[in-house]
């Protein structure tokens, strides 16, 4: 490609990258005077016409997207090189390296520049997706810094047209599997969620300098988006602000739902990430746990000198006692050791009896069934009170939920143990949502207290694209509240691709049924003088043999009227053609910048006006020739999607 010229406009000055599905060139855009990046797709792509048609449509989308952190796009185009086909876009020329380019080198990014990066490549997202245009492929390949430091998103509407066979056509594609979303792992509904999870795995590997899945193959790097948990950032380096690592757990949810709600919601959070406090969880146990008293300063000295004072104070009192009542006190030691010695011998039994209290520990009931936690308790001569009866989303019907002794207590014998019952969740009744947009179903079940579960795709010849055709479970079933709903998406009808057979030379109405008989429509039928051909056999079809289409697609034929009709000799004076039709070949070719061009040719003859040829032509179908018999002089304006182009005058031939 090098020193080609694409569209007498692009030079290729040299090859700049390469990816899994194109290469990329720098270029000089002579009608402007200023350099451009050109991204040429791969060979293998340029045979897929479903995927050339996507890519076009994705790209010219793209095109529209006009902000700061998004690459711009300038131009889609097809162009003949070398005898096959090149498609290419025309992009916004980066001096600058790409962030997985940033990481390499230094291995993993300060927090500071983690939040600054994230926050561009989030409001870039942001304004795609406001914009109704997912990435699909947000990895740090597809992610430019410049000279200044600011970031640029590329490729936005292109991976949407990649299917999910790219990821093994190259070793280069093996990149985009790091950073793939659960959903879009098994091949589920993707979506702007999506995206945000692909960020997410991006900060993860700013911030941590290393993705957080890796295996030997794209299959198995995959499965581990679907089935492991990603280990926490703070995991890997204890350094990693727990504010920052929250915002990156809650992007890389396996469940859409369980993420943001969208992009703005994580730009909020990136930009108040100084006022983001992750509190620890408290134990519920806390009251009950063993705590350190902090010890009360007492001077040694004070303490000798209350001991002194306490013993002069002692033997004062007892010279003081004995003086006045030594006979007192020989008397009662006599009648107190009389008493023992009599209770030892005469009350041993009824003193035992009466000093003697049955203690028992309570045990932990809460979470048994009310008859086995009652025959536990009463089982130790404790008595068992249910003193309430409540809804609990966290316990079955007839479980105990508390217990008003703490497990491990001890008490006496006959104690109550109060204890409440759970009557089983509050339940409610699932709302349909059939037929509803995924936005309007999550809005539905969030006010009756449920939420989404999987999302899947799934065609549907009578349910629109993007509406739900099914959920799980059904209407009106009673589920606890914040179960999940799994619904299936519809994409439309299913597409098939069928060949176009060879119709030409064929009678008309044998023509027809091979047509229908293929999955196709036939479409209009237009009459042409032939000299060759007999009458009523197909002369001409829209589409070339072979051709891949989409079942459905509309068929034009024309068809041989005949030999022309020649005027008898003498009607008209020698060399007199004005009633003679002749033929006017025309070399017509659709616009570059659309899917599908509306082409119609209208004849001006003998004061009449006619459409005589109305089709519309793809992109891909690039520059044909048709004829037309009119009279000569006769006058043909040319329109595509009704604007003028142009005329043409018959001429003798």
């Amino acid at each position: 490609m090098i020193g080609k010229i694409l569209n007498n406009r692009y030079e290729i000055i040299e090859k700049i990258g390469e990816g899994g599905m194109a290469i990329v060139y720098k270029a000089k855009c002579h009608l402007l005077n200023r350099f451009v990046a050109i991204k040429v797709l791969r060979d293998e792509f340029t045979e897929d016409e479903q995927f050339i048609g996507k890519f076009r449509r994705e790209s010219q989308a793209a095109a529209s997207l006009s902000h700061p952190n998004i690459l711009n796009i300038y131009d889609v185009g097809t162009e003949e090189v070398d005898n096959k086909k090149v498609h290419y876009i025309v992009m916004e020329y980066i001096n600058g390296i790409t962030l997985k380019e940033v990481i390499r080198n230094k291995g993993k990014l300060p927090a500071d520049d983690v939040i600054r990066y994230s926050l561009q490549i989030a409001e870039a997202l942001d304004h795609a997706h406001k914009n109704h245009i997912v990435h699909r492929d947000i990895k740090p390949h597809n992610i430019m810094i410049t000279k200044d430091n600011r970031i640029k998103v590329t490729d936005f509407g292109i991976a949407r047209a990649v299917t999910s066979s790219t990821v093994t056509t190259t070793s280069n594609v093996l990149g985009s599997v790091h950073y793939f979303s659960p959903e879009q792992a098994r091949g589920g509904y993707t979506d702007e969620k999506s995206d945000i999870y692909s960020l997410g795995i991006v900060m993860y590997e700013m911030i941590t300098g290393k993705v957080p899945y890796d295996g030997e193959s794209p299959i198995t790097v995959a499965l581990k988006h679907i089935q492991e948990d990603i280990i926490p950032p703070s995991k890997l380096d204890i350094n990693i602000p727990s504010n920052l690592e929250n915002i990156i757990m809650k992007c890389v949810q396996k469940r859409q739902s369980d993420r943001y709600n969208n992009i703005s919601e994580l730009i909020s959070d990136l930009k108040n990430i100084k006022s983001i406090d992750i509190k620890p969880l408290i134990d519920d146990d806390m009251e009950s746990a063993t705590r350190i008293i902090p010890a009360i300063d007492i001077k040694e000295d004070d303490i000798m000198e209350s001991k002194s004072e306490r013993s002069k104070k002692n033997i004062n009192h007892k010279k003081k006692k004995s003086k006045k009542d030594g006979g007192g006190v020989v008397f009662l030691g006599i009648l107190l050791a009389f008493v023992l010695v009599t209770s030892l011998f005469l009350g041993y039994a009824k003193l035992k009896e009466f000093l003697s209290i049955d203690e028992v520990i309570v045990p932990n009931i809460v979470g048994m069934k009310e008859d086995e936690a009652r025959a536990k308790i009463e089982g130790l001569n404790l008595a068992f009170n249910v003193v309430d009866r409540v809804k609990n989303d966290e316990f079955e019907a007839g479980e105990v939920i508390h217990q008003s002794v703490e497990p491990n207590t001890t008490v006496k014998t006959g104690y109550p143990i109060n204890v409440t019952i759970s009557e089983g969740p509050d339940l409610v009744s699932v709302p349909p949502i059939l037929n509803k947009t995924l936005a309007e179903a999550e809005e539905i079940l969030k006010n009756s207290g449920l939420r989404i579960g999987t999302i899947d795709p799934g065609f549907s010849e009578t349910v629109p694209k993007g509406s739900i055709m099914e959920q799980k479970p059904e209407p009106f079933t009673e589920l606890a509240p914040g179960s999940r709903i799994n619904i299936v998406i519809s994409e439309g009808p299913e597409i098939v691709n069928v060949q176009m057979p060879n119709v030409v030379n064929k009678p008309i109405e044998e023509a027809k049924s091979m047509i229908i008989a293929a999955g196709l429509e036939v479409g209009d039928i237009t009459p042409q003088p032939s000299n060759n051909v007999p009458k009523e056999l197909v002369t001409w079809q829209s589409y070339e043999p072979g051709t891949t289409l989409e079942s459905g697609t509309s068929v034009d034929l024309y068809i041989s009227s005949g030999p022309e009709e020649i005027n008898e000799p003498g009607n008209n004076e020698p060399g007199d053609n004005s009633d003679v039709e002749v033929p006017t070949t025309f070399t017509l070719t659709p616009f570059p910048d659309k899917e599908d061009t509306e082409i119609k040719i209208i004849r001006v003859q003998d004061g009449e006006t006619k459409v005589v040829f109305h089709e519309t032509r793809k992109l891909s179908d690039g520059i044909f020739t048709i004829t037309l018999y009119g009279k000569v002089g006769a006058r043909y304006d040319i329109f595509f999607d009704d604007i003028f182009q142009g005329s043409q005058t018959s001429v003798a031939p």
